[in-house]
């Protein structure tokens, strides 16, 4: 053998010797990742629940008990209206950037939040952590796709419902526990060193590949304050409405009518701009629009269990808060399971119809609800949160996994946030238009101006009559039937809209 032969030899043993030691680094790397999406989302999850649990010593020492609900409303309405922009911004510029900033920008709100000097400054503080909690959802969610292939997606998006069911059990008693034993404020400050960890993880490992940009990126500033505001106004009058005002009040109307206006800006915008904010792509591929819709028809159902469920559990069941908040969480426990082993389904049938199966199964799960016996036995309610989530996982990752799947690097930021701005605001319409249905309801059977949240503040007065009690379950029927009809509905539109097939790009 000559010496070029032994040459040759050595490089190939280096390039392998290279390729060995990449390996584990980028293992590391990835796995480092991974943990600061996990972190960040926690975040993110953690803040819509951590906080309710608090609001009682929140007003004793800030006072403002007449707005305390925008502390809700205000980290809500910034969510969501922010998260077709980072959607758009991380499609030009990367996800690193706008995940750096999301981060800084929810523990700069965080931090604000706990110095707090009234209730004012503490809601302007909430809607600051909201400007970054949009950053952290869409964005957490868009890089889940990024960093693995089609086949190993449902691992990372696995692990991200089981933070949400996680935050969902533990959000509230984490919460009572500082608020009671360390105050309120600390509810805030535990945010900064979990968030400061998962900004050094993104920082020091998530490296991007450089990506030549054809031409100079051009910012949609139009188009982004067009969507804030439109968002911003309707939001708020759903969220309002029926609550701070009535439905028919001149408030409702005007803000509605606004909001009505601020859509045809939006599209006037929109049709002019040259990269615009939310892309007219995103309602003329059917795929997309259908998953849209879909999965803003799952945030409408959702609010049935979450916001009814532990009412009906105190004042129809008779349970103590804690036994009620368990009846609600079963769900979170079904819910990820169901979701990590839905690929085993949807590699056979494919994404609609797993989706499909999902849908339908909870269908039938929400329109059983109202034939549970009266006042029934807790195991029953108990039952059908464990199906339902159990089918909602079957339901919802498939279709999120699977429109990812069919866009590019380049567009995937703005298809990942128009999922999950139609869910969000799924969730807004359906807290409005259930509490509606409810407050309808009691007030029939009960006469006057009953409502839910009256129901809710006499329970901590004592036994509940019967007469409420028979109207809290019918008024919660009323509402589960609705959810049942949001879930047909996400039916119907998989079933009429969705190709059979989705159009998943070759990785």
């Amino acid at each position: 053998m000559d010496q070029g032969d032994t040459d040759m030899g050595q490089e190939d043993t280096d390039i392998r010797a290279s390729v060995t030691d990449k390996r584990p680094r980028d293992t590391r790397r990835r796995g480092a990742v991974v943990a600061a999406l996990m972190l960040a989302m926690a975040l993110a999850a953690l803040d819509s629940t951590i906080v309710s649990t608090a609001v009682p010593q929140i007003v004793g020492d800030l006072g403002g008990f007449s707005y305390f609900s925008w502390l809700f409303s205000g980290y809500l309405l910034a969510v969501t209206v922010t998260l077709p922009v980072y959607g758009k911004l991380s499609d030009t510029f990367g996800r690193k950037p706008v995940l750096i900033v999301g981060a800084a920008l929810f523990l700069l709100g965080s931090l604000l939040c706990a110095v707090a000097w009234n209730m004012p400054a503490l809601i302007a503080f909430r809607i600051v952590q909201g400007l970054g909690g949009g950053a952290l959802q869409g964005t957490v969610q868009t890089l889940a796709a990024d960093l693995y292939p089609l086949k190993d997606r449902p691992k990372i998006q696995s692990k991200l419902s089981t933070v949400w069911a996680v935050s969902a059990v533990a959000g509230p008693g984490i919460g009572g526990l500082l608020a009671a034993y360390a105050g309120w404020r600390w509810i805030f400050l535990v945010n900064l060193p979990v968030g400061a960890v998962a900004l050094w993880l993104i920082v020091r490992y998530l490296h991007e590949p450089a990506r030549e940009l054809v031409r100079r990126p051009r910012i949609d500033w139009a188009g982004a304050l067009a969507v804030f505001a439109c968002g911003g106004v309707l939001i708020t009058a759903l969220v309002q409405g029926g609550v701070a005002w009535p439905w028919l009040s001149a408030p409702s109307i005007t803000l509605f009518a606004t909001g009505l206006a601020l859509v045809g800006v939006v599209v006037l915008v929109e049709r002019r701009a040259a990269e615009p904010i939310i892309p007219g792509w995103v309602w003329r591929r059917r795929t997309i629009a259908a998953v849209n819709l879909a999965l803003g028809a799952l945030g409408l159902l959702m609010v049935a269990p979450t916001v009814f469920l532990p009412t009906y559990a105190q004042s129809v069941l008779g349970l103590a808060p804690v036994a009620a908040g368990f009846v609600l969480s079963v769900w979170t426990l079904t819910w990820p399971v169901s979701a990590a082993l839905s690929q085993h389904v949807y590699r056979r049938i494919g994404f609609r119809n797993t989706s499909m199966i999902g849908i339908g199964t909870a269908t039938l799960i929400l329109f059983a609800f109202p034939f549970l016996p009266y006042p029934g036995a807790a195991w029953q309610p108990t039952l059908l949160m464990l199906l339902l989530g159990a089918a909602l996982g079957l339901f919802q990752l498939p279709l999120i996994v699977g429109v990812q799947s069919t866009v590019g690097w380049s567009e995937r930021g703005t298809t990942t946030a128009s999922v999950l701005f139609c869910r969000q605001t799924g969730q807004t319409i359906g807290a409005s238009v259930f509490g509606a249905i409810a407050n309808g309801v009691l007030a029939a059977r009960l006469g006057g101006a009953s409502d839910l949240d009256a129901v809710t503040r006499g329970l901590d007065a004592g036994a509940v009559p019967e007469a409420t009690r028979r109207a809290v379950a019918d008024a919660v029927h009323a509402v589960y039937l609705g959810a049942g009809g949001a879930a047909a509905l996400a039916f119907l539109v998989l079933l009429f809209m969705a190709p059979r097939r989705f159009p998943v790009l070759k990785e």
